[in-house]
């Protein structure tokens, strides 16, 4: 029987792994400066962690992966991170020990939507929660981290297009204005969104069918309905984010696509070549009432997910290489048995040293090693010849200068690391 993989995934081959490792080591880098820790949940949860009363987004109703286990429990596949790390910080009353926690996330989420490019049924997220604080200082920290990550990363242009849907008196007025703007309009919107002018009309600017529809176009936008709080603290926030050098433009429209943000909404966009119009790298946004729902204490939180693909192919397009595994430091060629148990204690004293090696074990010709060493890129290139060995050396060529020197084999490690010019 011939098989393959699950339409909608991929594989992350051997020689593709490393730009994944690369990518997760900066990630944390950064996290670690912004004082963020990681927390793992499971890829499933109860169906009620995702499938909450009046949600109408898209993930949601249309995009989860739900299923009975053996005890006809209903379980879902994480659509999104979120969720199930404010589902852990409740259930292990986390809010008790600190009344604030800052905790990231990385790992594979699952949503039934077309397979396109960058876009997968199962995808993993790198994401960030800061809860328990309701301060405008921490919204700017989240997006002024999102912003640097993005930075970091080697991406140019980058900035950050900023809304907000203000608190939920301001939410209620916004929604009712937009029922009286759509209901004329209501017979030649989508189905989905004819239902959603009653429940909720937001998630109508966000509809994939109708964003070009003229009532979309013409729709009032939520910062016209802010009340004297709400503006008050978006523009803090603003300020906050001028104070930091966070480049950024207002986006009146923009209110994401899941139905808990409130007040700050945001986006992070860089020019990437060969992305077009398509050059979102992630967003986020501030939410009032999330924690509660899953049954915590009236908590607020902040939170942003950027897609992992999404930011390799985004590498891959600005600085192709630049996270191309890390060649290794040596590699060691042996001609035939006899040199087997030396080339093996060799390697052995090599890798405690912390250089990185490997050799050959499938009885190549020298011819067939050599070859292999210079795939994987090896710095330099051991050789145990019979003649040099039984005098106790060994030819240590550098690839990259053609230079080859007979070495003792009791300074093979000091010669290497020693070498001018060559990181190790």
């Amino acid at each position: 029987m011939k098989s393959n993989r699950v339409k909608g995934t991929y594989d992350v081959l051997p020689n593709e792994s490393g730009k994944w490792q690369k990518l997760e080591s900066e990630i944390k880098d950064v996290m670690k400066l912004y004082g963020f820790h990681e927390m793992r949940t499971p890829i499933m949860e109860y169906s009620e962690v995702f499938h909450r009363e009046n949600d109408l987004s898209d993930m949601v109703t249309k995009e989860t992966y739900d299923f009975l286990d053996r005890s006809d429990r209903k379980l879902t596949l994480r659509p999104e991170g979120t969720a199930g790390v404010i589902r852990s910080y409740v259930e292990n009353k986390l809010y008790v020990d600190m009344s604030q926690q800052k905790i990231y996330y990385i790992g594979p989420n699952f949503r039934y939507e077309r397979p396109q490019k960058g876009r997968y049924r199962q995808f993993y997220q790198v994401g960030l929660e800061a809860l328990g604080s309701m301060d405008p200082a921490l919204d700017a920290e989240v997006i002024t981290l999102s912003y640097d990550l993005i930075k970091r990363l080697g991406l140019k242009g980058v900035k950050v297009r900023l809304n907000s849907l203000g608190d939920h008196e301001s939410r209620v007025i916004y929604q009712e204005a937009l029922r009286a703007h759509f209901e004329p309009y209501k017979e030649t919107l989508c189905q989905d969104c004819q239902i959603r002018i009653d429940k909720n009309p937001l998630r109508i600017l966000d509809c994939k069918i109708d964003q070009k529809h003229e009532a979309v176009i013409s729709a009032p936008t939520p910062i016209d309905y802010l009340n004297s709080f709400s503006k008050s603290y978006f523009e803090q926030v603003i300020r906050y984010l001028d104070a930091a050098g966070v480049k950024y433009e207002l986006a009146p429209r923009l209110v994401r696509g899941l139905d808990y943000y409130s007040h700050t909404v945001f986006e992070i966009e860089a020019n990437i070549n060969g992305f077009g119009a398509q050059n979102v790298l992630g967003g986020g946004g501030r939410y009032q009432s999330l924690i509660q729902e899953l049954g915590g204490p009236d908590l607020p939180g902040i939170g942003v997910a950027f897609g992992m693909e999404r930011l390799l192919m985004a590498i891959d397009e600005e600085n192709p290489g630049l996270y191309d595994s890390k060649a290794l430091d040596v590699y060691v060629l042996t001609f035939g048995e006899d040199f087997k148990k030396e080339s093996v204690k060799l390697l052995h004293d090599l890798r405690l040293a912390s250089l990185s090696a490997d050799m050959n074990y499938t009885n190549k010709s020298f011819k067939g090693q050599l070859k292999e060493a210079l795939k994987y890129q090896a710095k330099f290139i051991i050789i145990l010849g019979e003649d040099e060995y039984k005098q106790g050396f060994v030819a240590i060529k550098n690839t990259k200068t053609e230079n080859q020197e007979n070495v003792k084999i009791e300074n093979i490690v000091s010669y290497l690391k020693a070498q001018n010019g060559v990181e190790l």
